[in-house]
Parts: C-alpha cells; sequence; structure tokens
C-alpha cells in the first residue's frame, strides 16, 4: 500500500472538474491535458483504487476500519470522476465497478466446475454424536472445523489470473446463474487478488447484514412496496437483480469457506484454507473453532443457539467439517452430500395456530396426502397458512382434530408441520378427520394397498395425477421443458389440447396461440423447448415415466445396464434385481408398470413422436458395464465427483468401499486403507494414468491384452 502523501509533498492541482485541490506526492503538478498528464493521471486512478481497496479490506475482512465514511466517500468521488472524464482507463478490478448500473436481459448459465453439494442435516446432539461414529470409522483421529451456517444464498466465484472473472448462483448445483455484475458490488469481495494466480474457485455465501435489511424494508414500506420476509430472501433476491444499480444499494457481505484451483495444494486443513482464503482478502466470519472431539462440538453449537440473536447477521445453524482435507478425501460422498461434512440446525421456532379445516390433494401417484388449513401465523420469517399432515396414519397418531389449537414449527426452518396438539384447549366443537373413500378429484375409487399409509386413487384418467404427471413430466431432472410451469400445465388439460404427457409431442403452434397469455415468441420456445427434449435420452425418460420408486438415480443405473427402453421392458423381476442399488420392490414396481396397458400405450406415443428410448450407447453395451470401481486418494487429472460420473457413464459403479466384488481400485496419491484393503484381496489396482490409458484401449476396443484389465472384464 502506498504511504499517505505528507503535507510538503502536496500542491494544488485541478481535478478533473476543473475545480483545485491539494495534490498528492503521487500526482503533483498533473494537470488533466498537460504534455505527459495521462500518465501521472494513471498513477492517480491507481493510487486511489489501492486506497479504496485497501479501505475495503480492513473494515470488511479485519474489522478494522482505517477511514471515516466522509474519507471513503471523498476517495471514491474522485475516483469515479476520474474515470469519468478517462474512461479509457476503467478496469474490470476498479472499486468503481461495485456501484453497479449493468442492466442483464436475463441470466446465462454457468455449469460449476465442481458440483455444490447439499449438506445433511443434524436436529439434536445424538445426531452429532452419530455422525462422529461415522467419521471415526474411518478416520479415527478426526478433528473438527464448525462454521458458522450463514442464512444467505451460495455463491460461486472464479478468478482467473488473479482478477474476478465470474460470479455464480448455486442453481440446482451442477448449473447455476451468471450474476457477474451483482457480486461485484459486495465491497468485501476482492477484484483483484494479491497474488497472480491461475484459477481460483472460491464458494461461500452471500447475505444481508441485519441493518441493511431493516434499511431495507423500512424504504420499501414508505414507498408503498411489499416488504421482504427474512434476511435470506433478500439477499437471494439483491443478488438475482437484472439491474446490479440495485444490488450495490441493499449493501451485502460475503463469507468464504471453501476454495477450489490453485493454492488448495498448499494446505492441508480446513481451518488452513480459511486462513488462506483471509490472506487474499476474502472476509472469512471469524466465530469458526476447531474441536478434538465431539463433544465440544456439542456445547459450541448450544453456545450459537444461545447467542445466533446477538450477531450482526442471521445464521440457522453450523457447520461441521472434518479438518483434515486428507481425511476428507477418504471419506467421500454419497449421491447428494459429503461424508465429511454436517449441518447443525436449530431447533424450529414454534407457534401456536389452529387448524380450521383439512384438505386432500392428489399427487401423480394417486396418493392422497391431507393438508391442514391453518389460521396464517408467522413463523421463522414468513407467514404459514397450510402444513401438509402426510397420511392418515399421522392424523390418527397425533389425533389432530378439525378446529384444534395446534403447535406449528418449519422442519429444518423450511416445511410447516405440525409438532402436536393442544388438547387442553378443546371446546368439544372439533371434528374428527376421516379419509374420503372416493378420489376428492375425479370421485374415482380409492384404495389402500397391504403394507402401506397411503390411500391412492386407481383412476388413470384421475385429472389430479394427470395434471402432476406431467408436471413431473417435464420438470428438470426428467424431460427439463424450459417454460412450461404447473399453470400452463393446467390449461392445457383443462382446455383439452393434451390428454397425458405424451400428447405434449403433438402441439401444434396456432393451438398454443388459443391459450391466455400465450404470445408467438412464448409459443414457438415452448415448442422448441418440447422438441429439444425429445433428445434427453434413456436415463431422464425412466425417470420421467414416474414409475413407483423410481428416481432420477435409478434411471441412470437402469439406463447404464439396458441402454434401450425395450430391453428394459423385456427384463424380468430376477434380471432386475441382480443390479446394483435395484431391490426387489423396486424390481417389482418396474414390472408392474411395464404390463399395464396404459404403459403400453403411453410408451407407443412417445415413439411416434420421435422421443430417444436409448442411452447414449444406443445399441452397444457400455464400456464398463457390469463393472465396480473404488476411487480413493487425491487425483490430478480429475477431481473425485468428476471421475465417479465418468464411471457411471460407461456403465460401471462408482462404490464407496473395497469387497470382493470390486472390479478395479484406481488410486490417486495418499490413498490409504481402501488400497491396502485391494492389495490384500488381488483387486487389480491403476493410478490416474493407467486407467485413463486403459479407458482409451477399451474405447478403441483393444484386446484385453493389451492393458491391464480389472476382474471380469
Amino acid at each position: 500500500m502506498d504511504e499517505e502523501p505528507t503535507k510538503e509533498g502536496r500542491k494544488k492541482e485541478r481535478k478533473p472538474d476543473g475545480s483545485s485541490e491539494q495534490a498528492t506526492a503521487g500526482n503533483r503538478g498533473t494537470k488533466p491535458g498537460q504534455d505527459g498528464g495521462r500518465k501521472r493521471e494513471g498513477e492517480r486512478i491507481s493510487f486511489l483504487r489501492r486506497q479504496i481497496e485497501e479501505a475495503n479490506r480492513n473494515y470488511y475482512g479485519l474489522d478494522r476500519p482505517t477511514l471515516t465514511d466522509a474519507e471513503y466517500d471523498s476517495l471514491m468521488g474522485e475516483l469515479l470522476e476520474w474515470e469519468r472524464k478517462y474512461p479509457e482507463l476503467v478496469t474490470p478490478d476498479s472499486p468503481s465497478q461495485r456501484v453497479g448500473g449493468h442492466v442483464a436481459k436475463e441470466f446465462n448459465k454457468v455449469r460449476h466446475v465442481e458440483p455444490l453439494l447439499s449438506l445433511d442435516n443434524a436436529f439434536d446432539a445424538g445426531d452429532l454424536r452419530e455422525f462422529d461414529r461415522r467419521v471415526r470409522s474411518v478416520a479415527p483421529d478426526a478433528e473438527y472445523v464448525v462454521e458458522l451456517k450463514i442464512d444467505g444464498l451460495t455463491v460461486a466465484i472464479s478468478y482467473e489470473n488473479g482478477l474476478l472473472l465470474r460470479g455464480a448462483t448455486r442453481g440446482d448445483g451442477e448449473v447455476g446463474e451468471d450474476i457477474t455484475a451483482n457480486v461485484k458490488t459486495i465491497s468485501s469481495l476482492p477484484l483483484r487478488l494479491p497474488e497472480k494466480i491461475l484459477r481460483l474457485d472460491v464458494r461461500g455465501e452471500g447475505y444481508m447484514p441485519k441493518a441493511s435489511f431493516l434499511r431495507l424494508n423500512q424504504e420499501r414500506e414508505e414507498e408503498g412496496q411489499t416488504t421482504f420476509a427474512n434476511p435470506r430472501n433478500a439477499a437471494a433476491g439483491s443478488l438475482r437483480q437484472l439491474n446490479s444499480a440495485v444490488t450495490a444499494q441493499r449493501k451485502l457481505g460475503f463469507f468464504a469457506y471453501q476454495m477450489l484451483g490453485e493454492g488448495v495444494g498448499q494446505v492441508e486443513t480446513q481451518s488452513g484454507v480459511l486462513a488462506y482464503l483471509q490472506r487474499l482478502g476474502f472476509s472469512v466470519n471469524p466465530e469458526f473453532r476447531i474441536f478434538r472431539d465431539i463433544e465440544g462440538v456439542v456445547r459450541y453449537c448450544g453456545e450459537m443457539a444461545e447467542r445466533r440473536h446477538q450477531l450482526a447477521y442471521d445464521i440457522d445453524g453450523l457447520v461441521i467439517k472434518v479438518n483434515s482435507l486428507d481425511q476428507q478425501r477418504n471419506l467421500g460422498f454419497t449421491s447428494k452430500s459429503p461424508r465429511w461434512a454436517i449441518a447443525f440446525k436449530f431447533p424450529a421456532e414454534q407457534v401456536e395456530s389452529v387448524v380450521e379445516d383439512i384438505v386432500v390433494r392428489v399427487g401423480r401417484t394417486g396418493v392422497l396426502t391431507p393438508t391442514a388449513c391453518l389460521t396464517p401465523v408467522a413463523v421463522a420469517g414468513s407467514t404459514v397458512s397450510k402444513a401438509t399432515l402426510h397420511n392418515a396414519d399421522y392424523i390418527g397418531e397425533k389425533d389432530i382434530r378439525i378446529g384444534d389449537h395446534v403447535l406449528l414449527q418449519k422442519a429444518g426452518d423450511v416445511i410447516p408441520e405440525v409438532v402436536t396438539v393442544l388438547a387442553e384447549k378443546r371446546s368439544g366443537a372439533e371434528r374428527e378427520f376421516v379419509m374420503p373413500g372416493t378420489c376428492p378429484a375425479c370421485g374415482g375409487p380409492v384404495s389402500r394397498e397391504e403394507g402401506e399409509v397411503a390411500y391412492r386413487c386407481t383412476s388413470i384418467r384421475c385429472p389430479a395425477r394427470q395434471r402432476e404427471a406431467v408436471i413431473h413430466f417435464v420438470s428438470r431432472d426428467a424431460m427439463n421443458v424450459d417454460g412450461l410451469g404447473p399453470a400452463l400445465v393446467a390449461q392445457l388439460l383443462e382446455t383439452g389440447l393434451i390428454k397425458d404427457a405424451a400428447d405434449l409431442f403433438t402441439l401444434k403452434f396456432e393451438q398454443l396461440l388459443e391459450l391466455e397469455r400465450m404470445g408467438r415468441k412464448s409459443a414457438e420456445n415452448l415448442l422448441q423447448a418440447i422438441e429439444k427434449s425429445k433428445e434427453r435420452g434413456l436415463a431422464p425418460l425412466l425417470f420421467a415415466l414416474g414409475i413407483h420408486h423410481v428416481g432420477a438415480k435409478a434411471g441412470r443405473v437402469l439406463a447404464q445396464t439396458f441402454t434401450s427402453l425395450e430391453r428394459l421392458e423385456g427384463a424380468t423381476q430376477e434380471e432386475l434385481q441382480e443390479i446394483p442399488d435395484i431391490g426387489p420392490v423396486m424390481a417389482r414396481s418396474i414390472r408392474q408398470f411395464f404390463t399395464l396397458e396404459s404403459t403400453g400405450e403411453f410408451l407407443t406415443k412417445l415413439r411416434l413422436a420421435g422421443v430417444k428410448t436409448t442411452s447414449d450407447t444406443g445399441s452397444r453395451q457400455p464400456l464398463l458395464a457390469g463393472q465396480t470401481i473404488v476411487v480413493t486418494g487425491s487425483l490430478k487429472r480429475w477431481d473425485r465427483r468428476g471421475i465417479e460420473a465418468l464411471i457411471e457413464e460407461m456403465g460401471a459403479r462408482a462404490a464407496g468401499s473395497v469387497s470382493k466384488k470390486t472390479s478395479l481400485v484406481v488410486a490417486g496419491e495418499k490413498a490409504g486403507s481402501k488400497l491396502e484393503q485391494a492389495r490384500a484381496l488381488g483387486i487389480p489396482v491403476m493410478d490416474e494414468d493407467e486407467f485413463s490409458r486403459w479407458l482409451a484401449g477399451r474405447a478403441k476396443e483393444t484386446a484385453p491384452s493389451e492393458a491391464a484389465q480389472p476382474a471380469g472384464s
């Protein structure tokens, strides 16, 4: 940082607007337009930028303000004046770029370099101790880092050659939205790193401080606008503003907690990651703690539950992580979350309400779900007027009656649920609820299968089932038809333009134009999205079909194994049960689905419409079909999620532990007990270079003898 100019180093100088000011040692005798002045002007601009960014770092990152608000505003004002006069000198990392003003038409999609996974939740000390037991079965000497769980919006920031390149939302974990212009307005986020790092990806939480939230809501109330329910909603809405000038006014903060890319190899622990991020200029939440045992973690969770309301920002829990990065790699991931981390959620806020009625909703599989209609009440930051009651057994166990006073909370601070009935407040006018004997949507018969808690409508023509089935069919993980939401699905069914999801592929432009609020451009976009969905392939299609018990992961497993819908249709229950992850219940459900006459009619319509019913491997057997492969240790060529996704795409099962059924172990650096187990069991082992060459050989259909082969090749 440059030294502050002394009195002796000052002399009168003209500002960009022509007025005079004291010149600093950085620009003595400079006048815009004077011979050689441009260099001096550039030096002055650079000096101002350094002063402002240093002030930002001291204020937001170190909590040590070095300038008054007036001094800061004066420096920023002068910088803006210079840059307005000489726009060619504006750079992407200038503090002026935080002011905002970029207006986007829409957000572009961004694929994350590694997925942003969700965390499993713990709600009490018992859950934490169970997490500790699982961790110590793999890493007996593990210690934990506990960080506050900031209640905001997860953001991924990418740097290239030390400069902020892109900011993106979490999205679905795989793909987010480009909000670069908005994240640049966050003063605690460095626009340029102090080290020239080729590539760095930083994850963290964008949040709105309580003071900013209260000020924003007060301003909106004065202007007659609706107010935000809580700081999290306000932060999410601010970061997803199309006009970044609005975001800049909201005064958001950012806490960094993870990094990928260069620099990761310099540290060995999560606490080291936090220290390195802070050294790079990021704000790191100062409340993190390190514990050698789970009981220290339990005590700290209790302490923060009491202190949470004293913080300047909202938190909804804490995140517990194994400190050692090597132990994190050994613990690995499930399909949805890391095994080395868990989120402790604070006990939910409970409030009282009244059950005014109980209504029944019919889902896509025909399940009848009772829902409580409640006297509206504020709980955990939003107004609640409905809560699912799940099923008849749930209502019976809690003895919930229409007219009851009940205690409500949000499960995980998200989903409203009835905790208990306040039976002492009953007047005798309350009414017991009985599940209907006929479907409330179509009047068809309702049945309850043996061993199940759910009542179901058995009519395949039930309009409620059809609506929910179409909504599921076009959802993101299924056929992913952009622009086709629940309201439009309902309109298409009500007008008779479609009777089921297969009819979507026969829709005509002129038909769509007859719908309410449907313009020509919207109709064109919808037809393009429907046409594009035909090429999604077998795995998303199997999930879209809504087969009972078959989720997105099972759809991928089935697609990898059978490669075509025709082969799957002909599979026996015994053949299905031989597949890893496909148990007898799912296998029976799959067979039942394909024996229904309505299923055959539906699939015929899909085929006639040209919907792709094969996997990407076509009629060929996947390269690694039938293999079970375990990856262990740290890799250079791939990240863990990337190589496991590749393994599954090629038809193999990416397993987390070594057994006699393991075909191959891919071992990176610092491979531990899994490598030892593989050697003891005589299982083939490859490093990542050997594995890469072997894959290339398989792709070229080389003979097995030309490369090391796993068992069962």
